[in-house]
């Protein structure tokens, strides 16, 4: 309790030893704190509970690295649509970076060269950085191969792991020629660069792919929905394509979610989210035809954004509410962000009927700001070909 005080809420609290974020937990007040602490020492036993500053609102970026243990290469530079404290396995991620600006990207692989060489990886490694208020912060660092790797490769045609085998057996970086710079012009339409593999590609590259986790709430009845530090993905999906916004669509329609083309989209945010971002993106949906329907706190917003939509009650404010509305089939898309014990708890109810009637949802703000341009993006059209050319 006296660490928690001294690090200040909200804090990221897990116990030791455990992987995929296992009873890994975001904590925003001290009841909270008691009430974990009650189910965290089980998890632990008699090893410490580990509390960390949460930085509410960062951008989290996966960096994987190869290296001989002098020379340093950045394979790949992997921004989270998801923001900091969703775990990395959950989260959708984009290579390369979508949003972030040339100079934060030179930053980061100079970090990560700096790293490596500091600690002498031979092989791969992976970093996870946090951007927040133009600040880079470092999550942690591994001196190994991370799940990213095999996303990484597919999305710069490269073969990583192989090459990293060989470093971890002896060979120079030198052995493994950076590429020739791609066409001007790669992408869906035309031909992918058949390199050799065990040669070195940029991970800057002229199309974007963005990978998609693939979640099992179906099969797990009175799961909460809700993405937070502890993983609970069971595989991904990678969506390629000339954009940001047509790669992120075609990794929904991987992943099985179906992008509505009208109908009523529901959109109800905790206060932390009502930005200029969702505000426009909230415009787009106006402007390709859909109806926004509304709780009133985020109605209200909404008004004072000049965007119209209808109110709609919650569960607890009697009927008809937007439980009902769903269970109707009135709704076709659903964007709900929450925060705090009882937010949670009163929207659980929307999140389980989303699910169970297979009515897409973004549970986080920059996964609906997402989603709304892949829609917005869909109506240019888009191809399909094969990755072998």
């Amino acid at each position: 309790m006296a660490i928690a005080e001294r690090v200040g809420f909200p804090l990221v609290i897990r116990p030791s030893y455990v992987l995929g974020g296992r009873a890994m937990e975001i904590v925003r007040d001290m009841d909270q704190l008691r009430r974990y602490i009650t189910t965290a020492v089980d998890v632990s036993g008699k090893n410490p509970v580990l509390l960390d500053s949460y930085l509410s609102g960062a951008i989290e970026v996966d960096v994987d690295a190869l290296s001989d243990g002098e020379t340093v290469h950045v394979a790949g530079i992997m921004e989270h649509i998801e923001e900091a404290g969703v775990h990395s396995g959950d989260s959708a991620c984009c290579l390369p970076p979508h949003s972030l600006s040339a100079e934060t990207v030179e930053e980061l692989k100079r970090q990560t060269v700096l790293m490596a060489r500091a600690l002498k990886v031979v092989g791969l490694m992976n970093v996870q950085f946090a951007i927040k208020a133009g600040e880079i912060f470092v999550l942690e660092v591994n001196p190994r191969a991370s799940r990213t790797v095999p996303f990484v490769a597919k999305a710069t045609d490269s073969a990583i792991a192989s090459i990293a085998s060989r470093l971890m057996a002896g060979e120079p970086m030198a052995h493994f020629p950076m590429r020739a710079a791609y066409p001007e012009g790669v992408g869906p339409d035309t031909d992918l660069p058949l390199a050799d593999p065990l040669t070195l590609a940029n991970p800057i590259t002229p199309w974007f792919s963005v990978k998609e986790a693939v979640l099992p709430f179906a099969r797990f009845p009175g799961v909460d929905t809700l993405l937070g530090p502890e993983m609970r993905s069971t595989g991904e999906v990678m969506g390629w394509d000339r954009s940001f916004a047509l790669a992120f669509l075609k990794a929904q329609l991987g992943a099985g979610t179906d992008l509505p083309v009208e109908g009523r989209v529901f959109v109800s945010v905790r206060d932390g989210d009502k930005t200029a971002a969702l505000a426009a993106a909230v415009r787009d949906l106006l402007d390709l035809g859909f109806e926004i329907v509304a709780t009133d706190g985020t109605a209200a917003w909404l008004k004072a954004e000049n965007i119209a939509s209808t109110p709609v009650a919650k569960v607890y404010e009697g009927r008809p509410n937007i439980v009902d509305r769903l269970k109707n089939g009135d709704i076709a898309l659903v964007f709900n962000t929450t925060q705090g014990a009882q937010a949670v708890n009163d929207s659980r109810d929307i999140r389980r009927v989303a699910l169970m009637d297979k009515i897409p949802y973004f549970t986080t703000a920059a996964g609906s700001i997402a989603a709304t341009a892949a829609m917005k993006a869909r109506r240019e059209g888009y191809g399909v070909r094969t990755l072998q050319g």
